[in-house]
């Protein structure tokens, strides 16, 4: 497809001094035309011509970086944005910590920086793709534009990393942004990189539970990688962890709107036949928790981590929040106790904290999530029922790490595979419990209206009601 010349001033907002920086600009004018077929191509399907009421980030400022309009999501501005730093910014951890940070990629790191960079990077267009039918069974005006501006904030995730490959990466670096394009979610040929991205999103209790936990996950790592000697990485993710806080709102609330309708549904009733009324079941809502949960885990990668230690002591990535929730900043006097699977039992292992690293992120990550789910027990609660969801102990359903290849019950007890085979679809949303759900997606685009198996949110965005008209179709005639 031919170069594109873009207005930069207003179809790429940014802070990075794009429109006085012509090799970057080459690189772009080849790259946009590629991303925009990737988003009609695999974006979201059918929704490329309608009006969505979206926010866009124009700048860094608190004035600037929401703004809210109608648009089109193939004329969404993606942007580039660095948080400011200080001035005479100091790495903060690791090996190379009090000396100045990097504005340039150092030689001896550029593999495993761009090695890092690459695999963000393919999270973002991984869950589009993941996404993009959704629209055709949303359960509200409301859900869809919420749907949509999770969509193009992803988009514009990927802009931020493909403009860290183009700038500081060379030739390397615009071939791992062009693969970027040619990767899909689940496809068994080319898929994407990590592997809960090539799983399927075929309802929306699945989105949901994506935002909340997978999504999560995005948040931690996005967390550590703020505190990274590279300082324009730091200074992208920082801004990326703006954006990140919808997704988790998102999902966190959705999930909950869930729970809440089939909580009014039951009416007090512990033995409600919810299937009958076509809500979904407390207990099958357990099983999707349990599935995207830990799924969601195995992206911390493993308990024990060689690449983990290198990338602190390297000074690439560090802990969440690194320097407000930690003292010792370069961790090599500390040693961290894991539970390790070894002859086919139990038992417990020393490793250095600097091998631990990701499974620090992981604890940090578990933490917060427990406090997701303490709010939605306290919705149950309200409505006076007997019922607690619980998550997984972090060993259960595991496929990387220390604990993949094992069995656990949901409580962390070491089983064989029979007996999980046996237990799982008790455990795990099984093949019956995704079909039932699924059967309950019906698409609603009347403004203020709701499907049946979900509750209405306590407000609408950006100060409009909830029967605020979201979306405007183009014309072409809805389910």
């Amino acid at each position: 497809m031919a170069a594109t010349t873009i207005d930069y001033q207003s179809r790429i907002p940014n802070n990075v001094n794009l429109s006085s920086d012509r090799r970057l600009q080459r690189a772009l004018e080849n790259w946009l035309p590629n991303y925009i077929d990737w988003w009609r191509t695999m974006g979201p399907e059918g929704f490329q011509e309608d009006q969505i009421y979206l926010r866009t980030a124009v700048s860094v400022e608190k004035t600037g970086w929401a703004h809210f309009d109608y648009v089109k999501m193939p004329d969404y501005r993606w942007g580039i944005f660095l948080n400011p730093t200080e001035a005479e910014r100091k790495i903060g951890f690791g090996d190379h910590m009090g000396k100045n940070a990097w504005d340039e990629v150092p030689g001896e790191y550029r593999n495993a920086l761009r090695r890092i960079i690459v695999t963000q990077a393919d999270t973002e267009p991984a869950s589009v793709e993941q996404q993009r039918l959704l629209g055709k069974s949303c359960p509200s005006l409301y859900d869809l534009r919420n749907l949509f501006q999770v969509n193009v904030e992803e988009g514009r995730h990927l802009w931020a990393m493909v403009y860290l490959l183009h700038s500081y990466f060379g030739r390397d670096g615009r071939e791992e942004a062009e693969e970027l394009l040619q990767r899909r979610s689940g496809n068994p040929d080319k898929p994407r990189i990590l592997n809960v991205f090539n799983e399927p999103i075929e309802d929306w209790l699945s989105f949901y539970c994506f935002a909340m936990f997978t999504d999560r996950d995005g948040k931690f790592q996005l967390g550590a990688l703020a505190e990274s000697a590279f300082t324009p990485l730091a200074a992208t993710t920082r801004f990326m962890l703006t954006e990140e806080a919808h997704h988790l709102f998102v999902g966190q609330t959705g999930v909950e709107r869930v729970i809440r309708r089939s909580c009014e549904l039951m009416n007090g009733d512990n033995d409600a036949d919810l299937t009958r009324q076509g809500a979904v079941p407390l207990d099958v809502i357990q099983r999707y928790i349990n599935r995207w949960y830990s799924l969601s885990l195995d992206l911390f990668g493993s308990e024990v981590s060689s690449n983990g230690a290198t990338f602190f002591a390297n000074s690439l990535k560090g802990r969440f929040q690194e320097q407000r929730r930690w003292e010792d900043h370069v961790a090599l006097e500390d040693s961290r106790v894991l539970d390790v699977v070894r002859g086919g039992k139990m038992g417990k292992e020393e490793v250095p904290l600097r091998n631990a690293m990701n499974e620090v992120l992981r604890d940090e990550y578990i933490a917060d999530c427990e406090k997701a789910l303490r709010s939605w027990n306290q919705t149950v609660n309200g409505y006076g029922l007997n019922f607690s969801f619980t998550l997984p102990n972090r060993k259960f359903h595991r496929h990387q790490g220390e604990y993949a290849g094992s069995f656990f019950t949901p409580e962390g007890e070491l089983i064989d595979e029979a007996k999980f085979e046996a237990e799982q679809d008790n455990w795990i949303a099984s093949d019956e419990d995704r079909a039932y759900v699924k059967s309950l997606m019906h698409q609603v685009t009347e403004p203020g209206k709701f499907a049946h198996w979900i509750s209405p949110p306590k407000r609408g965005i950006n100060g409009n009601p909830i029967e605020f008209e979201y979306a405007k179709f183009s014309g072409h005639e809805r389910a």
